[in-house]
């Protein structure tokens, strides 16, 4: 409908023009000259055709020029928006980055500490269990040495018992001279 009206316009401005201009033409006597019934018909053909154009393309076209601007507009504003979104996520990531690594860095500092914890535990025990060693060790040498003294004491007794014995002539053999034999040895013992 609306094409048809546009086109109306221009169909009896097309025929009415052109017929016109060839019989003023005619009449007349060359191209500059000023014929007021070709201008009138220009002028209301122009002025139809504005008025067509005005109430039915010229909303249409407006329309569509604010369409396209509402368009755009909301385009950059969800640019807009979505910029700013990034921008959020981007210093979301960068604070979750850094927490990441103080985290990382707190961990290590952390095993650090408990290795070296670990560390001196270890070395405390191993010293602790070479003192232990030691210890042992020097107990077992000072029962050795007592066991071998008590045995050369037993052997000494026996000695100097068979050596009286041979020396009285009769065998030493009482409960009593061992422990006098005994007794003996040990003052010996404690002078030295």
């Amino acid at each position: 409908m609306k094409k048809s009206l546009l086109i109306l316009p221009l169909a009896l401005a097309g025929m009415a023009t052109p017929a016109l201009a060839q019989e003023e033409h005619a009449a007349a006597g060359g191209p500059l000259t000023v014929e007021f019934g070709l201008m009138f018909w220009t002028v209301v053909v122009f002025l139809l055709l504005l008025l067509i154009l005005k109430k039915f393309a010229y909303p249409a076209l407006l329309g569509a020029v604010e369409a396209r601007e509402r368009a755009l507009q909301e385009q950059l504003d969800a640019a807009e928006r979505n910029r700013a979104e990034s921008e959020a996520l981007l210093a979301e990531h960068k604070k979750l980055l850094a927490e990441a690594r103080m985290q990382a860095h707190a961990l290590l500092v952390e095993a650090r500490t408990i290795a070296e914890k670990e560390r001196a535990l270890a070395l405390e025990k191993t010293v602790q269990e070479q003192q232990e060693l030691l210890e042992r060790a020097r107990r077992e040498i000072v029962d050795e040495r007592d066991r071998a003294i008590a045995e050369l004491r037993q052997e000494a007794v026996e000695l100097s018992l068979a050596a009286a014995s041979k020396l009285i002539g009769e065998r030493l053999t009482s409960e009593t001279d061992r422990k006098l034999v005994q007794e003996y040895l040990t003052s010996l013992d404690v002078r030295h």
